[in-house]
């Protein structure tokens, strides 16, 4: 049976990989990836073959590199964060559906909800909701739909991918869309760069995340009506000393 391993790398530090991922990437001949991604791990295995390819060639990657996993080649597909979260490791599976001869496995990765709320503090606490603002693959009345319910529902809210240079004014109108049913004040942060070169981070209220300037490589959090700073970090309570020291 040939193989095919769709690999989280984590936000981006070699340490930040789980021993998992590295020893998968170790055993492989084929390393394929997004540029930027390969470009993080590249010094530590540099006696790959490397399939690299820029953004918006992620279909034509993903076949060449079943292509080698085919041949006999142990091959892998690396993605930021983890590989099932905007990942790639659903489209592997979807384009190797018809090689009855392929297994894909996929090697869990630290998503940037995860990373990054590491950095802020604890904003994860409770109930979340993961919601990418790109609408490249998803229209944005969805995605409109989807911010609404969950704000509406006083869910965290950990927002991927919120704005780029042809989509400036995404977060401003996500942010629209939430203080509908959150209030001005809502502790938010946000990471930029996580565990890479440049990182930095801020807390700030919804009513600031919303005329801030973030990229691509911004993951955003927006607390709800529990979540609260303590000693400059998000936090947001499970409730457990309102449930028992209440008396």
């Amino acid at each position: 049976m040939n193989r095919i391993y769709a690999v989280g790398i984590g936000p981006g530090e070699y340490e930040k990989m789980t021993v998992e991922a590295m020893e998968v990437l170790k055993e492989c001949d084929v390393i394929a990836g997004y540029s930027v991604y390969v470009d993080l791990i590249k010094k530590y295995y540099p006696n790959k073959e490397y399939i690299v390819s820029g953004m918006r060639g992620e279909e034509e990657r993903c076949i060449k590199a079943i292509e080698k996993a085919v041949s006999g080649l142990k091959t892998a597909v690396v993605c930021s964060g983890d590989a099932g979260v905007y990942g790639m490791a659903g489209l592997i599976m979807e384009l190797g559906a018809k090689y009855k001869e392929l297994e894909v496995r996929v090697v869990a990765g630290v998503t940037a909800a995860l990373s990054g709320a590491a950095v802020l503090g604890a904003p994860l606490g409770h109930d979340f909701a993961v919601i990418s603002l790109s609408d490249l693959m998803t229209p944005w009345e969805k995605i409109e739909k989807r911010l609404k319910l969950a704000a509406e529902a006083d869910m965290v809210i950990c927002i991927y991918n919120p704005s780029s240079r042809k989509r400036a004014e995404y977060l401003k109108n996500a942010c629209d869309i939430m203080l509908k049913y959150k209030s001005r004040d809502t502790v938010c942060g946000f990471v930029r760069n996580i565990g890479r070169e440049g990182q930095e981070s801020e807390i700030l209220s919804l009513e600031e995340l919303k005329n801030t300037n973030v990229d691509m490589f911004t993951t955003v959090f927006v607390g709800n009506e529990q979540s609260m700073k303590i000693k400059g970090q998000m936090v947001t309570p499970r409730g457990y000393i309102e449930k028992y020291h209440s008396n």
